[in-house]
């Protein structure tokens, strides 16, 4: 990988990876228009220890509230009614499901989930899925005609049924496609949450699972020769910067926004990949490694 490649790679990661778009995807379309070899599954991991660095400053006082809170109420029973600390525990069950599965389907992950059909399918597939979902919450917040506004549920509302299933979406992430922040947030906009509250949840949800998801690429790929480190850790600082800068914008965006551009942009994008290979334009598959 060329110094070029990693800066390019590390301002696509971070330009995506909080919107629902799919930062692996992109990754993944950049190198195949570029007529680069895929990143892979590693790089990816890796350089999304940069974009969650930035979620752990600028959620800095969050963070450091929770993680105080669970510490306590790891030795004080009564600390445990403090939401704070029922968010630390809210946290790492729900990163359980992307934990199992991530292990389990290791394999898929850095070998057929990269496939550009299924990348495209799951664009617009997800896409349509993000976009009912918004107009659901739309439709509770504005009310109609004949229906006055409904009241959404708050992070205060959380349990650990409703954080199962925030893990089980995110754990839908682990294919290139999906996006992280769409299959969460639309997820928690299903079962009834406010849209801030449920980008607040999905950042803070994925940062154990993503630094986790790091670290093990990293102890895996320190011996093995196939990532090269000084793009790789570059792009991560690539990253980190335009990921903060994103996410600043996102908390900005989703309080009186709506998802539907970044819809018509995912199908759009999804059905132009579908008509590229097959017509012969793109190879579904990853260009094989030079390492």
């Amino acid at each position: 990988m060329s110094w070029f490649e990693s800066l390019v790679l590390g301002l696509v990661q971070g330009l995506t990876e909080f919107l629902p778009v799919s930062s692996s995807a992109h990754l993944r379309l950049t190198a195949a228009f570029s007529g680069w070899e895929d990143p892979g599954a590693a790089f990816t991991a890796i350089t999304q220890i940069g974009t969650e660095a930035a979620v752990l400053i600028y959620f800095r006082k969050d963070i450091g509230r929770i993680v105080a809170a669970w510490f306590r109420s790891l030795a004080d029973k009564a600390a445990r009614r403090d939401h704070d600390a029922q968010m630390g525990w809210l946290v790492i069950v729900g990163s359980i499901p992307i934990g199992v599965l991530g292990v389990t389907l290791k394999d898929q992950i850095e070998g057929p989930f990269r496939d550009l059909r299924i990348t495209a399918a799951m664009l617009v597939v997800i896409g349509v899925v993000i976009g009912v979902a918004d107009r659901l919450a739309a439709r509770d917040e504005t009310g109609g005609r004949h229906r006055a506004p409904k009241q959404r549920k708050t992070l205060e509302d959380l349990g650990v049924k409703d954080g199962l299933v925030f893990g089980l979406c995110q754990a839908c992430a682990l294919i290139p496609g999906v996006s992280r922040s769409g299959a969460t947030i639309s997820g928690g906009l299903f079962m009834g949450y406010r849209r801030e509250a449920a980008a607040r949840y999905s950042f803070l949800l994925a940062v154990p699972a993503v630094l986790a998801s790091g670290a093990f690429e990293v102890k895996d790929s320190l011996g093995a020769g196939d990532v090269s480190w000084g793009p790789t850790l570059f792009a991560t600082v690539i990253a980190f910067a335009s990921g903060y800068a994103v996410i600043a914008w996102f908390m900005k965006w989703i309080s009186h926004k709506s998802f539907m551009p970044f819809v018509w942009y995912r199908v759009a994008l999804g059905i132009v990949i579908i008509a590229l290979v097959s017509a012969g334009v793109l190879s579904p598959h990853a260009a094989e490694s030079a390492s």
